[in-house]
């Protein structure tokens, strides 16, 4: 059984025109949890806080992964692709040997609310062909059972075998957005190995044997075994189940590109300034 190994608290961030985040990963108090790079959780009702949006960027040598629970987000990029991911949608980019992309929000008032993942590439795929896997709402599955709890499923295997439709075999993810009612409890398996975290996003969790509680906008990253039970007490919670495997490369940054060494980092640069993405 997997207990919580440490809870950890994202910091207030900025970032594309002034959008103001909480940062869960990517922290000088999480630096990352390999696989993943970054988490970001954004939220606001104020325009002023998301209008700005991110303006064209460019990656190399990860995946972004879009996760948007209410509004609406243009996404366009360089080579022409461009669509809107809605309330419950799901964008998986692979930006492989490099894109130039923007996500402006599609809306000037209301909620703006959802999550942006950095998931890294092994080295044998940092350079290839960019591409997406995206999916709305209605397509991805969901899992209820008879007290009403449900599971969306965008990447992996449920224990009563939902599947979700995402495919990336190098870090075999796991992604699940969970609706928890109050009194229910949530198991499941996932391989050793595997570096895992819940997100809380409404509500309070215990989890484990020990039953830590875990708050509201909490990150409880897992200690390693085979398998996470959790449980909501006196009201309802929602969270993100995030497992991966770990790569163990070396992880060199510099800004918007992940790559193994210095010298590929610098490389990604001249080839952004020479127009080769």
């Amino acid at each position: 059984m997997r207990e919580v190994k440490e809870i950890i608290q994202g910091l207030p961030a900025s970032d594309g025109d002034g959008v103001k985040l909480t940062r869960v990963i990517g922290t000088p108090k999480l630096d990352m949890l390999d696989p993943f790079l970054m988490l970001d959780a954004f939220g606001s009702d104020s325009p002023q806080d998301y209008l700005g949006g991110f303006p064209a960027h460019p990656h190399r040598g990860f995946e972004t992964v879009t996760y948007i629970l209410n509004g609406r987000m243009r996404h366009k990029d360089n080579a022409g692709h461009e669509g809107v991911i809605e309330e419950g949608d799901v964008q998986w980019m692979s930006a492989g040997r490099g894109i130039i992309h923007s996500e402006m929000p599609e809306q000037e008032q209301g909620l703006l609310k959802g999550f942006q993942l950095w998931i890294n590439l092994p080295a044998v795929q940092k350079m290839s062909d960019p591409r997406y896997q995206e999916y709305v709402s209605e397509d991805l599955p969901i899992e209820t059972n008879e007290a009403g709890s449900h599971i969306k499923v965008i990447a992996g295997e449920t224990d009563q075998n939902t599947k979700g439709p995402i495919e990336a075999e190098a870090t075999a993810p796991i992604y699940f957005d969970i609706n928890l009612k109050a009194g229910d409890h949530f198991t499941q398996s996932i391989p050793k190995g595997h570096n895992t975290a819940l997100y809380i996003i409404e509500g309070d969790l215990f989890v484990g044997t020990k039953e830590t509680l875990v708050k509201e906008d909490q990150l409880a990253i897992l200690k390693d075994g085979d398998t996470i039970s959790v449980k909501a007490m006196g009201q309802d919670a929602r969270f993100l189940l995030l497992a991966g495997k770990p790569l163990n490369e070396p992880v060199a940054r510099g800004g918007p590109f992940v790559m193994n060494t210095k010298a590929e980092i610098l490389q990604a640069f001249q080839d952004y300034n020479d127009g080769k993405f």
